[in-house]
């Protein structure tokens, strides 16, 4: 495999480079700010030089745009204003609901602002902006091609309906981008504009791009007329300071005590220092990050290995980027998550981080203490052990990154220390190669050291030092006919993380998924606008762990996954694959042929119902505990809602359904994983939410005495109600109850909390 992807990688070499100039936007000079409320009537806008140059580029790419959209730029002594002017023929048929920040999705109207200030293509920000003025904000990654909602800037949007389209106006403060202090390229833009109508279009105002390259941000235009601004910018020192105060009153019991019940008043503060454009500092004292939004409850109950879950949480978020990529690939994995991942800090009583940002590097650092009670993980080849992890730890993070032309390599150190001889730390180096338009080579070398260890009923000791390492080699390939995602990966046994994810160690591992385009075709009389057969394929095989009793070369899994993908009227999508695949459940056990089909389908299907997403495999499933094979599924289902009221009201309805079973032998139900997550958020105004999340998972399995297999029943249930204030970043109050409860154990609990967040 790795002569091949050699081979591959000289091939790629000598594929001739090509890039069209992008077209240059320029910004107009505003001698007074215009006011922000989305209608473009104030003076400088009449001046300001205006960019209607936008092309089509879904469903198909470099046709003329549907309709007329144009773009202006004004520059401020300390903002960018983006004006963008989105003409409709049909406005009535605008898809503008209140909803939340960073909810503004393929199902509405909206215009995207990309930003990118440091002028490499590499990372842009951006801002997303509907008819009703939502807001939603992140990061792009061109090394993953994909975007990540969960940063957020202080930023202001608003928008206003008009008798033939909308308009929106965007405020970009220069406190909130990142950019070198010298030697920075040009900083470059690009706007979209989304119309979902029964075939959704995607305009933008960058003529060059096209779908066969490798990322969405590879044709940003570079921006003119700054003039002194940067400079003038570049030396400017911003602080933010945001005070927090949040009451408590907490009441929790088991079957196995008493009931207790804890009032308590915690003041804490988070801050941010930019004392010149290419450094940031950040620092939180007694964060309250209890409120936020619950996770996703994931089917957990048939797998072997431990489950990742998104950050959320502000501290993590600034320049998420030069952390490392945050989203998984096309074949689901994040790799990065094994360098660091944030929600390994479970309570963090006080951190402080330094990012710097220059034209050709960048770095961070972090140190912070931990309240500890999280998991603490140590992977093998067929299961992952966890524990609690101890109380008050100290962590520590950097990494820095160089970037010569297409070739970037970076550094990294990390440091986890428990307390009395509880430590382990990890050293690498991490790299991307753009080889010409089409080819990128990724690829990272972790190696650890721990003196922690997990047994098997979860309790964590000391242990004489282990050291391990964990190799990875990835090559991705997109041109206009064909997509190919390359992996080859090795664990050791004993790698480990404390500040990273791991799930799963002492393997080799050689991965594919790729894909087809067969584009536009009919079938069974539906207008398909792209089609693909797709193809994924891994092996997986132990390394030898004399530790556990593993013994080398044993196949873990094998997948043989061909399929197919298209997509139709109203942003569809129907997906499927037929599931050739084998498992082995234990060291030593038999491997176990499983067969499955999978089908899948995602659609806007209207203003009322926004997105529906249905997901079904079924065959011959692999059963876990019981190391079998027996007919099942695995099926998902998520559905969004969005309704006006009367007062200018709008209710926000999501549903997310999983359900996994197994069955045994004799055809009876031998196992079954339930979950479910019910959100209801009710908009009094574009500042006012009322929330209520209620989400629960069941996992039963019934006896099997011929296995020893005991009969089993877990049961969690969360409910959060919460009234929620917000202007901005900068002001925030909130008020709720939580309540939690959990079989076996009965333990219950339920708090009722005020806070109070205030920026300056």
């Amino acid at each position: 495999m790795t002569s091949r992807l050699f081979g591959l990688g000289l091939l790629a070499l000598a594929l001739p480079a090509w890039a069209q100039p992008p077209t240059a936007l320029r910004l107009g000079a505003a001698g007074t700010a215009p006011h922000i409320d989305g209608r473009l009537d104030d003076d400088a806008w009449q001046r300001a030089p205006v960019h209607d140059r936008f092309v089509q580029f879904l469903p198909a790419d470099r046709q003329p745009a549907r309709w007329r959209t144009t773009m202006q730029v004004l520059v401020t002594h300390d903002a960018l204003v983006f004006g963008i002017r989105a003409w409709d023929p049909e406005p009535g048929r605008l898809v503008a609901p209140l909803a939340r920040r960073d909810q503004v999705k393929s199902d509405q109207d909206f215009v995207t602002v990309f930003i990118d200030p440091v002028g490499h293509r590499r990372t842009a920000q951006y801002a997303r902006v509907s008819p009703a003025g939502v807001l939603e904000d992140g990061l792009f990654s061109a090394e993953d091609d994909a975007e990540d909602s969960a940063p957020d800037f202080d930023l202001q949007a608003a928008a206003q309906r008009l008798p033939d389209g909308y308009s929106v106006e965007l405020r970009w403060p220069l406190a909130a981008l990142r950019f070198p202090h010298t030697d920075g390229a040009p900083w470059r833009v690009m706007v979209t504009r989304n119309i979902p109508r029964e075939q959704r279009t995607l305009d933008v105002s960058a003529p060059a791009m096209t779908k066969s390259v490798l990322n969405f941000i590879a044709e940003l235009q570079p921006l003119e007329g700054l003039g002194d601004l940067v400079a003038q910018v570049r030396e400017r020192s911003f602080i933010t300071l945001r005070p927090e105060l949040t009451l408590r009153s907490t009441t929790t019991r088991d079957d196995a005590g008493p009931t207790r019940r804890t009032r308590k008043a915690s003041l804490g503060a988070e801050f941010k220092w930019r004392p010149r454009a290419d450094w940031v500092v950040d620092a939180t004292l007694n964060p309250d990050f209890s409120q936020v939004e619950l996770d996703e409850p994931q089917l957990a109950g048939n797998t072997r290995f431990a489950l990742s879950v998104p950050e959320k949480r502000p501290f993590f978020l600034e320049s998420a980027d030069v952390v490392g990529p945050t989203q998984a690939d096309e074949s689901g994995e994040n790799r990065s998550l094994a360098a660091f991942y944030t929600r390994a800090i479970t309570a963090p009583s006080w951190g402080l981080r330094a990012t710097w940002r220059g034209a050709g590097a960048e770095a961070t650092a972090l140190h912070l203490r931990d309240g500890g009670g999280g998991p603490v993980l140590r992977a093998g080849a067929f299961a992952t052990r966890t524990g609690v992890q101890p109380r008050d730890s100290e962590a520590s993070f950097a990494r820095g990154r160089l970037q010569w032309g297409a070739l970037g390599l970076a550094g990294l150190v990390s440091h986890r220390d428990f307390g009395p001889g509880l430590t382990t730390q990890v050293a690498g180096s991490d790299g991307t190669w753009r080889a010409g338009d089409n080819d990128q080579w990724r690829g990272h070398l972790l190696l650890s050291a721990t003196t922690l260890s997990v047994d098997e009923d979860g309790g964590v000791g000391r242990v004489a030092r282990q050291h391990g390492h964990r190799a990875w080699l990835g090559w991705r390939h997109l041109d206009a006919d064909w997509f190919a995602n390359v992996n080859v990966e090795e664990v050791s046994p004993r790698f480990a993380n404390d500040n990273g994810f791991v799930s799963q160690s002492g393997i080799r591992r050689a991965s594919l998924f790729g894909y087809r385009r067969l584009g536009e075709r009919q079938l069974l009389g539906v207008d398909m606008h792209e089609s693909e057969l797709t193809l994924k394929l891994q092996e997986t095989r132990t390394l030898a762990d004399p530790l556990l009793g593993v013994a080398a070369q044993q196949v873990v899994d094998r997948l043989f996954q061909p399929g197919f993908w298209f997509a139709a009227a109203r942003n569809t999508g129907v997906w499927g694959h037929v599931g050739l695949d084998s498992y082995r459940a234990r060291s030593g056990g038999r491997r176990h042929d499983t067969r499955t089909l999978l089908l899948g389908v995602e659609s806007n299907p209207g203003e009322w119902l926004s997105f529906l997403m249905a997901e079904v495999e079924w065959g011959r499933r692999l059963d876990v505990e019981a190391d079998r094979v027996g007919t099942g599924l695995q099926a998902q289902l998520e559905a969004k809602l969005r309704t006006p009221l009367p007062g200018g009201w709008w209710l926000e309805f999501e549903q997310r359904l999983g359900l996994g079973t197994v069955d045994a032998p004799d055809g009876r139900r031998a196992f079954t994983d339930r979950s479910a997550q019910s959100l209801v958020v009710l908009h009094l105004s574009a500042r006012d939410t009322l929330r209520l999340i209620h989400q629960q998972s069941h996992t039963t399995r019934r006896e099997d005495a011929a296995l020893g297999l005991a009969a089993a029943a877990e049961r969690q249930r969360q409910l959060a109600l919460m009234f929620q204030h917000r202007v901005g970043l900068s002001r925030l109050a909130s008020l709720g109850l939580n309540r939690a409860s959990a079989r076996p154990g009965l333990a219950r609990g339920h708090e009722l909390f005020a806070k109070l967040t205030l920026g300056y």
